[in-house]
């Protein structure tokens, strides 16, 4: 809805329920009569239907300029030594390979000469480690090293990742239900920010959209310069400072 009110021409709608792509169109159309909206039903843990998905639209967009990876899945929340390896690896499957496919075919249809932007969906769980969230912990940590590696492969190519607060969803824990005072409007808006030339310098970082926009760009020097909100191992080694 925030890239729809910030003027996107073309809005592509990708998930597996047709039915609430389809209601996300009309809230779209409803609020932004002009922008298109285009929805398809992709599995993205399915690298045949994301492949399929991406040749249709090659064949209609000559480029698209902003990947949002926001998909989820249930986490399994049993310790290691308890849970079931299948169930355990499920979390892999939709949030680390899923965010490959996607982000791979997107790579493939830009091409090296086109500045895109990539914005990943995290969460504040891959910086801990808390017990009985191994999984989901695990592939939010992968999903922020793999915009590493795409930026190192991809000089055009700009990623960064967004931990979108507690929001209620039917997917929210019920632990965590009552502290889920974040909307989704505050979610797009940061998005959006992120997508802007003003934010280019968190280009490779991690920001929650909690944080405040005003502090982070007055601190835009300190926070390139010590490369900081960056995934690192930091210490004093031996003869090295």
């Amino acid at each position: 809805m925030s890239f729809a009110k910030a003027g996107a021409r073309v809005l592509i709608l990708a998930g597996r329920n047709k039915q609430d792509l389809e209601a996300v169109a009309a809230e779209i159309h409803a609020v932004a009569p002009v922008v298109q909206t285009d929805v398809r039903v992709i599995d993205i843990s399915d690298a045949t239907s994301v492949k399929n998905a991406f040749i249709d639209l090659r064949g209609t967009y000559e480029r698209i300029d902003i990947l949002v990876n926001h998909a989820g899945s249930g986490d399994s929340p049993l310790p290691i030594m308890e849970v079931e390896a299948a169930e355990w690896w499920y979390n892999f499957e939709v949030m680390v390979k899923g965010t490959f496919l996607m982000t791979q075919q997107f790579l493939q249809l830009n091409g090296k000469d086109i500045d895109v932007i990539i914005i990943n969906i995290t969460s504040t769980a891959a910086l801990n480690s808390t017990p009985c969230l191994s999984s989901y912990s695990l592939s939010k940590l992968c999903q922020i090293q793999l915009q590493a590696f795409v930026r190192a492969e991809n000089p055009n190519v700009r990623a960064v990742s967004l931990h979108p607060g507690i929001l209620m969803t039917r997917m929210t824990p019920p632990a965590f239900q009552r502290f889920a005072r974040d909307t989704f409007e505050l979610v797009g808006g940061v998005a959006v920010w992120l997508a802007s030339e003003e934010a280019r310098f968190m280009d490779g970082r991690y920001m929650s959209v909690n944080w405040s926009v005003d502090e982070l760009l007055e601190r835009k020097e300190e926070i390139v310069s010590d490369g900081l909100l960056e995934i690192a191992l930091r210490g004093k080694f031996g003869h090295f400072k």
